[in-house]
């Protein structure tokens, strides 16, 4: 049995006693690929300085479900500190491309979101680098929605208006060592935009202002969305986000086919079952614009 059909089987044996919580776990896909793991977390310093900073409501992303339960956190942050230990190694010994991370799933509703925004937590955490988390999920948008960041310029408008520098759009936060780079407006032709050679340079030039900035990409699902494919010519690393026991088999394969397998980290399996009573995290059905469900996608 293969790695990855090993892990799909842990998927399919992930859906039991639904009295068990759920929490995130990577499985490696290939014998050359980062360990198998879990995640969420806090803050470094950043040499950038964005022009604004927001301060993010911990206790709202909790209420909306993108934040454990407060007696979950010290669990959670330990397999969140799992899973960024070797992408994190990986982004400082590699080339620069290395530093480009994209968060995708196969399917909306498996976490991405969750995952996204935990992770980027948990790697600002770390004292050596600071991290960027760019929305690039211009159709739905749901990082910069719940950080209150919903139609402020961002990816989009620096795509579309070659005279924006990407860098004046980027969001300090009140999280040490961690930037927010909004969606941006969305475009009717977002899919092209994404897939434009200023699209390769602007994640170049982000990459390239700071060599210890760590770059996540929360992209839309790889299997509904053109915008998600286009996008994974850009990083040197992916990693796909797998509720367990509710992605179909066939979609997680569809969507590894999809991923160039150098890059390809693992799969992060959400909503794994781990021994302590409580309830699921549940996630909204993906949306077109305008759509308002809570949730992550």
């Amino acid at each position: 049995m293969s790695l990855i059909e090993s892990a799909l089987e842990k998927l399919r044996r992930g859906a039991e006693a639904e009295s068990q919580v759920r929490a995130p776990v990577l499985r490696s896909t290939s014998a050359a690929a980062a360990p198998v793991v879990n995640v969420p977390a806090v803050a470094p310093a950043s040499t950038e300085k964005p022009a604004s900073r927001i301060v993010l409501d911990l206790r709202a992303l909790r209420s909306a479900g993108y934040l454990p339960e407060e007696e979950l956190e010290r669990r959670f942050a330990d397999h969140y500190r799992q899973l960024k230990r070797p992408l994190v190694e990986k982004a400082l010994a590699g080339t620069p491309e290395m530093r480009l991370i994209l968060i995708s799933s196969a399917l909306p509703g498996d976490g991405k979101s969750f995952t996204s925004i935990n992770l980027a937590l948990s790697m600002a955490r770390e004292r050596d680098i600071s991290v960027l988390l760019v929305d690039a999920d211009g159709p739905r948008a749901h990082t910069s929605e719940v950080l209150g960041l919903r139609g402020a310029p961002g990816l989009l408008d620096a795509l579309a208006d070659e005279t924006l520098d990407v860098e004046s759009l980027i969001h300090g936060t009140d999280v040490r060592g961690l930037d927010i780079l909004p969606a941006g407006r969305f475009k009717e032709n977002s899919t092209e935009l994404l897939a434009s050679a200023r699209m390769s340079q602007l994640a170049t030039r982000l990459a390239a202002k700071n060599p210890k900035r760590l770059v996540l990409f929360d992209s839309a699902p790889l299997l509904v969305s053109s915008e998600a494919r286009v996008l994974l010519r850009i990083p040197g690393q992916v990693v796909l986000v797998v509720r367990a026991g509710v992605t179909p088999r066939q979609a997680i394969l569809d969507a590894i086919g999809h991923v160039d397998r150098s890059k390809l980290q693992g799969l992060v399996l959400n909503q794994t079952p781990f021994k302590q009573a409580g309830g699921y995290y549940e996630y909204a059905r993906y949306g077109a614009p305008g759509d308002d469900d809570p949730g992550t996608a």
